[in-house]
This record gives C-alpha cells, structure tokens and sequence, in this order.
C-alpha cells in the first residue's frame, strides 16, 4: 500500500472508532430511560429517534453544513455568545466531522440498545441497590452486562457505518479530512481508476467484515459455554 494511504487509514479508524465510543456513551442513558418510560412515552420517544430517517441523508448535511459557515446561524449565536473568537471557521476540521458522524450515526445505536433495554429486567437494579450499591455502580455493574448483545450489535452498526463514510468528510471536512471512503469514491468519479478503486473497496470490505466475524465467534463461543 502507498506510504501516503497510512495517515488516511489511521483517521478513517480513529475517527470511526471515537464516534462508536461517544455514540454508545449517549445511547446507554437514552436507552435507559427510554425502556422506563411509560408506554406512550416511550412511543414518542422512539419517533423521535427515527425523525432523521425521514429526511434525505444529503439534505441532513446540508443543514449541518449551513449552522456551521462563517455566516450560519450557530456559528454567529456561539460568537455572538462570546464562545467562539470573530473569524472563526468550523467547518474544515476533524472535529467537525466527528461531530455530524456522531449525529448520523447515534439512532444506529440507540436502536439495538432500546431493543435490548425493553427485555432488561429493571428489578435486577432495585436489588443491587437494596444490597448496597449506588446508582451509577447498579447502571455499571448490572444495566450494562445485561444489554451486552444491544451493546455488540450498536458497536458494530456504527463503527462499519462511519468506515466507509465519505460524503461527511467532503462535505463538512478539510482536505486534510479524508477518510479512505473518498479516496476510493475519488479513484471511482475523478481518475477513472476503477482497479485502484477496486482494490481499497476489498480493503475496506475486510475491514468491515473482521468485527462481524468477530461478534459471530464471540456469540458462538459464548453458546458454547452455555451449553457446557
């Protein structure tokens, strides 16, 4: 592989792997709360979560990519708040990449933990408390292992969704900002380089496959030891 593919890849990893991390911190809360809500609440709740799906994806990073121009609306409320110096740019930053992945992908794991927290036993909670432990040890120690499967699906969901992103980048990123999705969406539309193409989409596609192959062992071997 090309030495200038290196830096390419590591941020396509890293970026998709923070946006897992941030993705699933924010969906456990959700998922929670939304599994404890009463029946209709739980209902709006849930529309809530898949309101962006009704919208076109592209358009969605339209309107990301409006707030945050020099002349957005956000961009001049934070300004006009004192919280970001004048001239400031947004866009063109990894930041803001992981910020519109982020919202792109977090329904993706709010889902599969909602599916799993629906099935939890919330009693579970009221005896570890009643045994002594606190709130958030009770959510650790006892909410989490319980929608560990919720947890492995919306894992795997996000990270292989944000892996082959390349509108996002272009879009809201730098040119500093590529992720191997546009290098392979470039060799495709711009340089007609159909083999190069070809070659980064198998790299990419063993990339994505290795964690599901992963989570299909790890459930297996888990059956396994179950059965013994």
């Amino acid at each position: 592989m090309d030495s200038a593919y290196g830096p390419i890849l590591w941020r396509t990893l890293w970026l998709s792997g923070v946006t897992t991390l941030i993705c699933l911190a924010l969906a456990l809360p959700v998922s929670f709360h939304m599994a404890r809500a009463k029946r209709r609440m739980r209902q709006i709740l849930l529309l809530l979560v898949v309101i962006p799906f009704l919208s076109n994806f592209l358009i969605r990073i339209f309107a990301w990519k409006s707030l945050l121009h020099p002349e957005g609306p956000l961009t001049r409320l934070l300004i006009g708040m004192h919280l970001l110096p004048e001239n400031v740019t947004l866009l063109n930053h990894s930041g803001t990449v992981l910020l519109v992945l982020v919202y792109t992908q977090l329904p993706f794991a709010i889902l599969p933990l909602y599916a799993a927290a629906e099935k939890f036993d919330f009693g579970l909670l009221d005896a570890a408390r009643d045994l002594g432990a606190g709130p958030w040890r009770a959510f650790s120690n006892v909410f989490v292992p319980g929608v560990s499967r919720g947890l492995i699906s919306a894992s795997v969901m996000v990270f292989v969704c944000c892996l082959g992103q390349y509108v996002i980048p272009q879009m809201v990123g730098g040119a500093s900002d590529e992720m191997l999705g546009s290098k392979i969406a470039q060799r495709v539309f711009s340089d007609r380089n159909l083999p190069h193409a070809s070659a980064l989409a198998g790299g990419l596609m063993l990339a994505v496959l290795l964690p599901m192959l992963l989570v299909v062992l790890r459930q297996k071997f888990g059956r396994g030891k179950e059965a013994e």
